[in-house]
């Protein structure tokens, strides 16, 4: 058996061959509303699904059975001492060729068709045979509830025909229990087929939603590598570029200074393109590896608190006047995580004191210890003038990434206006105390 099944779209194409896979099993899934096989085109009319090859063999064999083991007990019923009436025989027959005609329909209304055939099956012996292929069509389509109750209206239909014609040569005890087995028969067996194909369904479906929470886990995995180069890629070049456009803007600015000047400024220019291309080239290759850059002999460690020294002298070389206090018992010894997480917090606030307040003075502060958290802090106050200098280009999303990679570390980050007009940056980041 085979069955093509899209969850939420049992009403469209989802559904290859809907006779195979009843509208009340799919309804069981979640898939479908209870109702026949056909599906609905948008305009509201009711389309008919076409048979496959599958279905027309079925439901030939099942036809062709029902009318020759129909006509097999017919003449039994001539071959008794005592032949029924022959208006009775006729009777059997035509209703019995109806009756065996009606199981064409028992995929689109199986419950009618069941309960027709148990009532013309309380005195005909052609339509017997039909009477249970149209009960294990309920079993396969319909619940266990619907099932009972057809099978009740079919039991007692049978029990009526034992009355109605009794078997001379067979007792009536004897006629029941084969009534019953048969009749039990046919619908434990539509009932493991109905097992069997909500089975299929259900894995089915399990198949479908893994693979869509797979390509959801994809796509979130690369949005998460994107942001991360993003990120990585602002907090190295920032900080490089910012100088370099500081510098050369110095050489723009001020074409008649001395030569010495000019001769210093290139240099610096020189050594910060040089070292952002290091950075860079770090950067790529720490993101490529996914460690902090020991896995490849190219690359240099990720910066930590140990290096903020040299962020400090840097920027003081480029023109921002720095104070510095440290309240740390080595700066070494802070986590690489935690530590890597504050010079980033450092650097991008020396970055935006650099871009948008020159000539003020920066505060910074690192204290902590083991167990109490390490505490990073830049002030700077506003620019002379009262506004801020929008002296480089931003794009403004430097802050934004450093909430997210101090959230990242299980830190916190503040940032905004103080009530004595300075700006402040803050990050708490987590310490752990020695074991």
């Amino acid at each position: 058996m085979t069955v093509s099944f899209r969850p939420g779209a049992a009403a469209d194409d989802g559904v290859e061959h809907p006779s195979l896979v009843p509208a009340q099993l799919l309804a069981d899934l979640g898939a479908a509303p209870e109702r026949g096989p056909d599906t609905s085109t948008s305009t509201g009319r009711r389309r008919r699904v076409r048979r496959s090859v599958r279905d027309w063999v079925v439901d030939v064999t099942a036809f062709v059975a029902s009318v020759l083991l129909g006509l097999v007990l017919v003449g039994v019923a001539l071959s008794q001492p005592v032949p029924p009436p022959d208006g009775l025989l006729i009777a059997d027959v035509v209703l019995g060729s109806v009756g065996c005609a009606a199981l064409w329909l028992r995929r689109r209304w199986p419950v009618g068709v069941a309960v027709g055939l148990s009532l013309l099956a309380s005195f005909s012996d052609m339509v017997a045979i039909a009477c249970l292929f149209s009960l294990f069509a309920v079993a396969v389509h319909r619940r266990w509830p619907t099932v009972t109750a057809v099978t009740a209206v079919s039991l007692a239909s049978f029990a009526v025909y034992i009355v109605v014609r009794p078997d001379p040569e067979l007792p009536a005890w004897v006629f029941a229990v084969l009534g019953v087995v048969c009749t039990a028969a046919a619908v434990a067996w539509g009932m493991f087929v109905r097992a069997r194909r909500q089975l299929v369904l259900s894995l089915r479906e399990r198949a479908v939603r893994a693979e869509s929470e797979q390509q959801l886990r994809v796509e979130q995995a690369r949005h998460t590598e994107r942001t991360r180069i993003a990120r990585e890629m602002h907090d190295v070049l920032a900080h490089r570029l910012s100088l370099l456009s500081m510098h050369a803007g110095a050489l723009e600015f001020r074409p008649d200074a001395p030569a010495a000047e000019v001769a210093q400024a290139a240099g610096i220019v020189r050594s910060s393109a040089r070292q952002a291309l290091e950075d860079l080239r770090e950067v790529i290759g720490v993101l490529r590896h996914g460690g902090d850059g020991g896995g490849d002999p190219g690359t240099r460690p990720q910066p930590t608190l140990a290096d903020v020294p040299a962020l400090v002298e840097e920027s003081r070389r480029a023109g921002v006047r720095v104070r510095v206090r440290y309240r740390v018992p080595e700066l070494a010894t802070v986590p690489s995580g935690a530590g890597r997480s504050a010079y980033r917090v450092l650097q991008e606030g020396l970055t935006n004191v650099r871009k948008h307040a020159p000539g003020t003075v920066a505060s910074v502060l690192v204290e902590g210890g083991p167990g109490a958290g390490l505490v990073v802090e830049l002030r700077n106050p506003t620019p002379a003038g009262g506004e801020i200098v929008p002296a480089l280009p931003g794009g403004g999303t430097g802050l934004v990434g450093l909430l997210e990679r101090v959230s990242l570390s299980g830190g916190h980050l503040e940032h905004g206006w103080t009530p004595d007009g300075e700006f402040r940056l803050r990050a708490e980041l987590p310490w752990p105390g020695s074991a």
